[in-house]
């Protein structure tokens, strides 16, 4: 079942957005001469509960859509970075949280016929406030402590909209066993 790619080149590579045209040769015997992809790196997200039973989540604008969004703290694997580092690093980064207990959730890929990456879920326990935000040159977050059960209530009524988020808040809501 698998393609095999006859020939790749870049269209377009950038930090944000790298686009890849490939020629695939099927197993039928036919060929794709323009099959694109969408290469990113790694994603990690993290759902950060603290001991009040609070989740620590982000609010930012998203230009995509237009629109102020409630997500998960998380971001980008560095090339080459452990993806538990990364999400310890980017909640650092975005929130100044620290947790003690980390926990594997899962992964996804948001697209699979044309992205190449996964975002990877981890739940924090036992956690606090231990620094200032250090934010990227474009990032610009507001850091919130929402009550466990707001979180469920949002995610459940489409207020909190990232699907990537959404997997990631039900994957910990199934683990906690907070779905019923």
């Amino acid at each position: 079942m698998k393609w095999k790619v006859l020939h790749s080149e870049y269209l377009f590579n950038q930090p944000w957005l790298t686009v890849r045209k490939d020629h695939c040769l099927l197993p039928n015997g036919k060929e794709i001469p323009a099959f694109y992809v969408n290469e990113y790196p790694e994603w990690v997200n993290v759902f950060a509960l603290t001991d009040e039973g609070n989740v620590v989540m982000v609010k930012q604008y998203r230009h995509g859509i237009e629109q102020v969004s409630i997500e998960l703290p998380g971001g980008v694997a560095e090339k080459g970075e452990d993806l538990l580092e990364a999400c310890q690093r980017e909640l650092l980064e975005e929130t100044g949280y620290e947790f003690e207990q980390w926990e594997f959730l899962g992964k996804v890929c948001a697209n699979p016929s044309t992205t190449n990456n996964f975002t990877h879920f981890y739940l924090a326990t036992k956690g606090r406030k231990v620094a200032a935000q250090n934010l990227d040159e474009e990032e610009d977050l507001e850091v919130l402590e929402l009550p466990l059960d707001e979180v469920k209530r949002m995610a459940l009524e489409n207020e909190i909209v990232q699907s990537l988020h959404t997997n990631g808040i039900f994957y910990a809501l199934l683990r906690l066993n907070k779905m019923g």
